[in-house]
């Protein structure tokens, strides 16, 4: 596979799938290095608890689509 370090899929993890309903996941960005950002340009959710809003990522897949490593990483250079 060219450019391979753009893509690591680890289905030994314990958690594999970590969302479902994916195919193929992109392990490189386990941790969503998005996942601080107010406007993330992925799809997540936001629930109240108590007086602090919690962001929610459970449904959204960008970060482990191989498509937007390039995109993650240019949001990554411009921060």
């Amino acid at each position: 596979m060219s450019f391979s370090y753009r893509y690591f899929e680890n289905r030994d993890c314990q958690y594999y799938p970590c969302h479902k309903g994916t195919d193929e996941i992109n392990c490189l960005f386990c941790y969503c290095p998005l996942y601080r950002l107010e406007n993330c340009p992925g799809n997540p959710e936001y629930k109240q608890k108590g007086d602090k809003t919690i962001k929610v990522c459970t449904n959204c897949t960008f970060p482990h689509q191989k498509e937007n490593y390039d995109r993650i990483n240019d949001i990554l250079k411009n921060l």
